[in-house]
């Protein structure tokens, strides 16, 4: 299953043949690299979740469908937890908020970042302590910040100037001290799709460390005495595999705190290293642990601080793709196959950009598998395309499958958990997947499939 994608395909297809050829305990020992923990196949060549057949998945719930490995993804969780015992995990919610999986994350201990009205309305339903809730966004409204201040959030990590003056009036019409992180840019260039890196100094989050916002950010708040100013925060991108770049930002935010330190006397007790941990989306792709994160940023903290002589603050991460990411993968149905002599094959599956925007948007890869059948044919090297009126509605650019694939099989697409479904939308009027969790054998719906009567309930003209 890791042998989809092109370039690194050819010489593993040469030695043992592409993945519908082998057999299926030769598959099963590939999956794990890129596909939910519980993903296998059977001796029927279908894909298998949680020991249900995706066959039986497309048949109960439709097509296009997004498929979350429950176990996978509380599994990751607890991995993340086992790393990081004594720091505080904050799932990332952007990367897929739904009522079921705000309840999963809290079960399992973790807390949870929220970054508008509507997210913070999702965890406040399911259930989720509103102390356990952490508080982003770079243009927070009057409303969103009032209701947060009555729900008693945990945490609100403040973004601008406009915003502490907002929240401190909040605050004081309130009598209440919120907790609050200040966001450092840290001038850090991560490597990864600019649209996606939040720490150079040409970007609309957070205070520029170098031009001295985030120091007079922290003097402002700890002058006020309205809020209470628990420590400083950073992030400096998404999809990020190189350490380095967190330890150059960990770095300089410590010394930012030694600053403030020096400057008020206030040593901060907390910091917020963020997230971005990087996730396999094809073979060429080689994610960290969890553990190795842990071990790479306690080094790094405890050193800094060392120099710094300041005391070791109590740490936080923001895992969101890292957790939800690879327990996802969406399945298709092919509606039409297209041969281009000489040029390429579209194979073009029911969904598309309208589920999946990350192709068109970041120029992401992804792999797929013909997921409903097994096949003796040869390797076709194809581009999987969607049904919109878009030629940049690819969903995997350059994808083997076999060259018999037709309409009615079915192709999975793994590593959708995040983003995808947070990200969709209703273009060309196509009503959104459903997303369906699957356990022990078993699937339940918990975000059900849009309709063409939801699509209309909101046109009033």
């Amino acid at each position: 299953m890791r042998a989809h994608e092109a370039g690194a395909l050819h010489a593993d297809i040469s030695k043992q043949g592409p993945a519908w050829l082998r057999t299926p305990e030769d598959v099963n020992a590939l999956m794990p690299a890129l596909w939910p923990r519980s993903v296998t196949r059977g001796a029927d060549g279908a894909v298998a979740v949680a020991g249900l057949s995706v066959r039986d998945i497309a048949a109960e719930f439709g097509t296009p469908v997004y498929v979350l490995d429950e176990a996978d993804l509380r599994s990751r969780c607890r991995d993340f937890r086992a790393a990081f015992p004594t720091e505080d995990i904050f799932y990332a919610g952007k990367a897929f908020l739904c009522r079921a999986v705000v309840r999963m994350i809290a079960e399992e201990g973790l807390h949870l970042d929220v970054c508008t009205g509507g997210e913070l309305a999702t965890a406040l339903s399911a259930g989720m302590p509103p102390e356990r809730i952490g508080f982003h966004g770079n243009n927070k409204s009057v409303a969103e910040l009032s209701r947060a201040l009555d729900a008693g959030v945990g945490r609100i990590i403040v973004d601008s100037f406009t915003e502490i003056d907002r929240l401190t009036a909040l605050a004081r019409e309130r009598g209440v001290r919120p907790r609050v992180l200040v966001r450092v840019t840290v001038g850090v260039e991560a490597h990864t799709h600019e649209f996606i890196a939040t720490a150079h100094e040409d970007q609309k989050f957070g205070f520029s460390l170098a031009g001295g916002a985030a120091a007079n950010a922290a003097f402002k708040i700890l002058d006020e005495g309205v809020l209470e100013l628990r420590g400083l925060h950073s992030h400096i991108g998404s999809q990020i595999f190189d350490a380095s770049g967190f330890e150059v930002s960990a770095r300089r935010v410590l010394a930012l705190q030694a600053q403030i330190r020096d400057a008020r006397g206030v040593e901060l007790p907390e910091l917020d290293l963020g997230g971005g941990f990087g996730i396999a989306y094809t073979s060429q792709d080689d994610p960290a642990t969890p553990q190795d994160l842990a071990k790479r940023l306690r080094k790094i903290v405890d050193s800094e601080c060392a120099a710094e002589n300041l005391a070791v603050p109590h740490l936080s991460i923001e895992p969101g793709r890292a957790i939800v990411g690879p327990a996802v993968f969406t399945l298709y149905e092919v509606g039409t196959v297209k041969e281009l002599d000489g040029i390429r094959t579209f194979v073009s599956v029911d969904g598309g950009m309208s589920d999946n925007i990350r192709t068109a948007l970041y120029d992401a890869s992804y792999s797929a598998t013909l997921a409903s059948r097994a096949s003796t044919a040869q390797p076709l090297l194809a581009r999987v395309v969607g049904k919109h009126c878009e030629s940049g509605d690819i969903v995997v650019k350059d994808e083997f499958l076999p060259a018999d694939v037709q309409a009615g099989d079915l192709v999975a697409v793994p590593g959708t958990g995040a983003y995808c479904r947070s990200m969709a939308s209703n273009y060309n009027h196509v009503p959104r997947p459903p997303v369906v969790a699957v356990r022990d054998g078993q699937a339940r719906l918990i975000v059900r499939r849009e309709t063409e009567e939801d699509l209309l309930a909101l046109d009033v003209g």
